[in-house]
This record gives structure tokens, sequence and C-alpha cells, in this order.
């Protein structure tokens, strides 16, 4: 009898993560992109109309489809009060230390009663090498449904047109006031633990301040 894990990964379209690219069990690389976000609503009429015109020439710039993904998750302080536990027992100033325990005493009282979210937005960039490509991005390695396995190519190549692509977008979203950063192998391994196993709330998705 096969183990349980074994027959779970079966439900898992991912076949491997080369560096910055999902290898799909079907043969489609997919490249994810971590993006900023912009508060568009405190912008002025003139800049909403100008981010909103440069959002329109990058979509009529593509030829190809993508997904944007936003992720909400409730936030993780148990690194940060670790940190702040640490400085604690570096002081030595007795009101800096006492200041610094209730500190720590507020924040771990006020996130036990409060849901403290983070979201994270993402852009997936998918290439099928040899056929026709029409990206499923995330939503393609949720399903679990894959086309037709296809020969194995030369990686570097068919990543190479990939890139290609993932460029394009980030050129594009940089237009509109978005900063972009690509994904490298433990941040997606991270990414889609936390997709297959919403109720973890260990670690964290990669934040928007590293950008």
């Amino acid at each position: 009898m096969a183990a349980p894990t074994n027959k779970t990964q079966r439900f898992v379209p991912i076949k491997d993560v080369r560096g910055d690219v999902v290898i799909q069990k079907d043969g489609r690389m997919t490249m994810i992109l971590l993006a900023s976000s912009i508060n568009f609503a405190l912008k002025s009429y003139d800049e909403q109309r100008a981010v909103l015109q440069q959002f329109q020439n990058f979509l009529n710039t593509i030829d190809f489809t993508l997904q944007i993904y936003m992720q909400s998750r409730r936030l993780n302080i148990k690194p940060y009060i670790q940190l702040l536990g640490g400085l604690e027992a570096q002081q030595d100033n007795d009101l800096m230390r006492i200041q610094l325990r209730e500190y720590m005493t507020f924040i771990e009282s006020f996130t036990s009663e409060v849901d403290v979210m983070s979201k994270n937005f993402f852009v997936a960039i998918s290439y099928m090498p040899g056929s026709e490509n029409i990206a499923k991005g995330i939503g393609g390695l949720l399903t679990g449904k894959s086309s037709k396995v296809l020969p194995d190519r030369e990686f570097e190549i068919d990543r190479t047109q990939l890139e290609q692509r993932a460029s394009l977008v980030a050129d594009g979203l940089a237009r509109v006031g978005v900063k972009t950063i690509a994904l490298r192998k433990d941040e997606l391994v991270e990414l889609f633990y936390h997709i297959y196993n919403p109720g973890d709330p260990t670690g964290s998705a990669p934040v928007t301040d590293t950008i």
C-alpha cells in the first residue's frame, strides 16, 4: 500500500522547482513575481487617470495571459516577539528593559484579540514549451488538472522564453508604479506550502517591504 504522503502528492501538480521556475507535471513552466501595491485612493484624479492609462497600455503590450493573485494571511507575530525578547536581554538600562517588556505584553495581548492580516500580491507568468501557450498561473497549480504530458526540452532555452515574458511584465508594472521581484526556490516552496496548508500559522510569505 502506498504511503499517505504519496497519495497526497498525486493531487499536487508541481513536479519540481528549479531556481525561480516552477515546473508542472504537464511540462508547463511558471515564474511568480511578488508585487508591491500603490495607494490608488490617495492619488489625485489626474494621477489616477495616469495610472489607469499606463495599466491599459501595459495590458495592450502583452500577447499572453497572466494571473494576478492576492493572498491574505494572519500575520505571524512570534518572530517579532522573539526579536524583542533578544533586545530585552541585551539592555543594561532597567527602564528600557521595563518598557520593552510592557511593549511585548501589549503586542501579544492585541494580536490575541485582533486578527492582524498581511496581504501579498503575486503575478504568475507561464510558458508551455513546444505548444500553444495558455497560462494557467497559480490557479492551474491549485486545480491539479494537467494536459497531455510533453517531452522534455532544453530547460535553459525554455527558461529564456519565460524570463522574457517576466521581464516584459515587470517593466510594464514598473511604469504603473508597481515594483516586482521574482520569487526564488525557498520562497516559492513557502508560498505553495501555505496555499495548500492555510491553517498552519507558522512561517510567513515574502513581504513587499523586501522589494
